[in-house]
């Protein structure tokens, strides 16, 4: 299920939202004051999908001391 950020446009709080399949902006209501006055708010995931280069590797000598695993 993803989850969309809103801002209340009412009483200027944010929340989270986890939207169902079938489930609509429209739906949506603040938790604090129960206005369906909002706007959804970018919101960057949680989540990286590179590679992290400060984490040591085998290659490096970093994981097994000194590339001791058999990749070198």
């Amino acid at each position: 299920m993803p989850i969309y950020d809103y801002k209340c446009n009412d009483c200027g709080k944010t929340y989270d939202v986890f939207h169902k399949v079938r489930e609509v902006a429209e739906d949506v209501v603040c938790p604090t004051c129960g206005s369906a006055k909002h706007t959804r708010l970018l919101s960057a995931p949680s989540f990286s999908m590179g590679s992290q280069p400060d984490v040591p590797s085998c290659q490096t000598g970093g994981c097994c001391g000194g590339g001791s695993c058999g990749l070198n």
